[in-house]
């Protein structure tokens, strides 16, 4: 069984250090030594050194929520996968709706991120999803298809299995509404079966594949159970400690459960 992998995104929150430290230390208090079930957190980069420090000595993880794909240079305004080891981070985000959609980033670019997370030794997060008009259309297969192929491409299986893909529904993300367990699965199986016949069944087998849009403590343990669910992207049920807690307990007894 792949262990589960609980990331929170804190997005553009919360607005200040003090705040950020308080949350981290409450969490890093509710998860406790245990590594039984993966947690990251993925506080904005002003923070990051900040929960880093917090985070030291626990098994939590610490992510960026998106990076360049140049190493340096005369890019005023972003982070690269050296500077975010150098902070701390184990993880980064990439390709998220709100950068794709909001911001026009494309799959080309999001690969060009993804091998510069590989290179840096990052685990990357390579967010996916179809919009409410594209899932009304009945083109949700063929949006993941392209976005896979378009943001994958050029890795091996090795870094393929090394790397986690999270399915985010855009229709889901911050709107309360959630994809139904049948359709999370139905999409998380399919991209699985994706990866099968790309890198083979054993890679496919190892690489973890999250759901997220609007998980919350009422939810989490139905998706969880699903057989391809491998964890969740929690956005705003992450900016409360007691939420995301039992968001990661509900990973736990899953694990417990061995399924």
């Amino acid at each position: 069984m792949r262990t589960l992998l609980i990331a929170g995104n804190w997005k553009m929150n919360p607005s200040t250090r003090s705040e950020a430290v308080a949350l981290a230390e409450a969490v890093k208090a509710g998860v406790g030594p245990a590594a039984d079930v993966h947690v990251v957190l993925c506080p904005p980069a002003v923070f990051l050194g900040a929960v880093d420090s917090v985070l030291e000595g626990s098994p939590i993880g610490l992510g960026g929520q998106n990076m360049h794909w140049e190493p340096a240079g005369a890019y005023t305004g972003e982070l690269s996968g050296a500077m975010l080891v150098d902070v701390g981070c184990t993880h980064t985000i990439l390709g998220h709706s709100e950068r794709r959609h909001g911001l026009g980033e494309t799959d080309s670019q999001v690969n060009a991120k993804l091998k510069a997370a590989l290179a840096a030794r990052l685990i990357p997060i390579v967010c996916l999803g179809e919009t409410q008009e594209q899932r009304l259309r009945e083109q949700t297969e063929a949006v993941l298809t392209t976005q896979l192929s378009g943001s994958l491409a050029g890795i091996t299986p090795e870094e393929m299995a090394g790397t986690v893909l999270a399915y985010e529904p855009v229709w889901a993300i911050g709107t309360g509404l959630t994809a139904t367990p049948d359709q999370a699965q139905s999409a998380q199986a399919f991209i699985r079966g994706w990866l099968a016949q790309q890198f083979g069944e054993a890679t496919a087998a190892r690489v973890v594949v999250q759901y997220g849009g609007s998980v919350k403590p009422e939810n989490a343990a139905e998706l969880l159970a699903c057989p391809d669910i491998d964890g969740a992207l929690v956005g705003g049920a992450s900016l409360k400690a007691n939420d995301f807690l039992a968001i990661v307990g509900a990973a736990r007894d899953v694990t417990t459960r061995g399924g």
